[in-house]
């Protein structure tokens, strides 16, 4: 503001003095005195401003706008008397400078007060506008952090249904042991929970982790899962090392295994066998999860993907995709998303 109002001073005095070099008056004092007249007008800014706050305009009452119109007429007649003032003292123009206050007051106000009570208007305007466009901003900021707390409330709920998911499905594994009286295998999958337990606990809130942090989390989950179908169950796990380091939600991986051991193993008596893949490609990361057995009409409905399909797209939009079809003799669950390495 006081730069706004030190350069139209500035220009003011720039044209005075174009328009008068025929009288060679010092370009100096001709542009620094127009600075200082225009100058005052900083002050009369601030002042405007703390008064808006305290008698606004926004309503148009009859009383505030009587005030204004007042005020405006008083800073226009102070604004032009120390403007004279000024001239006086500072006599930027030599011989051809005015020398009584009066004749020079009446003179330059008569001309110039109806040009301050105009920019006494336009300041209250720019004001408005400039509170308008803060509210606007304001109202925009508001609006993203409530977008984003949306976002991350969602997401935090899918993966609050997901933990129990796995959860359950694992509490019922050990049950069968235990009704099989299979005892040790059953302490042995308990202690497995509990890793699987503290590694959900540790990522409650959502966030990302390494690929790595997420396949070792499924490998203990599928040890587990062996001793629930003994020479039943044989997995593979193979990450390319460039793909290790990539950022993946957590517990993205974990309901597709569970599908891929329900679905493959637990509808039927025969072996069964899971291979989970990793490998950048290029600013992607592929997953592939391949189970044998059918893919079945309703395990595209399941809690489990249906959480997944929308993590990935809450989280990554359409930079992600999922995809579950039949493949060589079994199915195959594909998870791409965008190349980002885990801090």
């Amino acid at each position: 503001m006081a730069g706004a109002w030190s350069l139209f001073g500035a220009f003011s005095g720039l044209q005075i003095q174009i328009s008068m070099l025929s009288h060679h008056h010092s370009w100096l004092a001709v542009i620094s005195y127009q600075v200082l007249v225009w100058s005052l007008w900083i002050p009369i800014t601030l002042a405007i401003g703390a008064l808006l706050r305290r008698v606004p305009l926004r309503d148009f009452r009859p009383s505030a706008v009587v005030l204004h119109a007042a005020l405006a007429l008083v800073f226009g007649i102070a604004h032009v008397a120390a403007w004279i003032v000024a001239e006086l003292v500072l006599v930027p123009y030599d011989f051809m400078n005015p020398t009584r206050f009066l004749p020079r007051f009446i003179h330059v106000g008569y001309f110039q007060v109806p040009i301050e009570i105009v920019l006494y208007s336009l300041v209250v305007l720019a004001y408005y506008v400039d509170e308008t466009s803060a509210r606007a901003r304001e109202h925009e900021r508001k609006a993203a952090q409530l977008e984003t707390s949306l976002a991350e409330a969602r997401l935090h709920a899918l993966e609050l249904q997901t933990q129990p998911h796995f959860l359950f499905n694992t509490l019922n594994g050990i049950a069968s042991l235990v009704r099989a009286g299979q005892t040790k295998e059953a302490l042995t999958m308990i202690g497995g929970l509990s890793d699987l337990l503290r590694y959900a606990l540790d990522r409650a809130g959502g966030g990302t982790v390494p690929l790595a942090e997420e396949v070792r989390t499924v490998e203990r989950y599928l040890q587990i899962q062996s001793l629930r179908f003994p020479n039943r169950l044989s997995f593979d796990v193979q990450v390319d090392p460039g793909a290790a380091r990539a950022a993946v939600p957590a517990l993205l991986l974990q309901p597709l295994v569970e599908n891929a051991v329900r679905h493959g193993l637990s509808r039927s008596d025969a072996a069964g066998r899971i291979a989970l893949s990793a490998e950048r490609r290029g600013e992607q990361v592929a997953i592939e999860i391949f189970n044998t057995g059918h893919l079945d009409a309703d395990r595209k409905h399941g809690i489990g993907l249906s959480n997944t399909i929308a993590r990935l797209s809450q989280l990554h939009g359409d930079q992600a995709s999922f995809e579950l079809a039949t493949h060589d003799g079994g199915v195959m669950a594909r998870v791409t998303l965008p190349w980002s390495e885990a801090r």
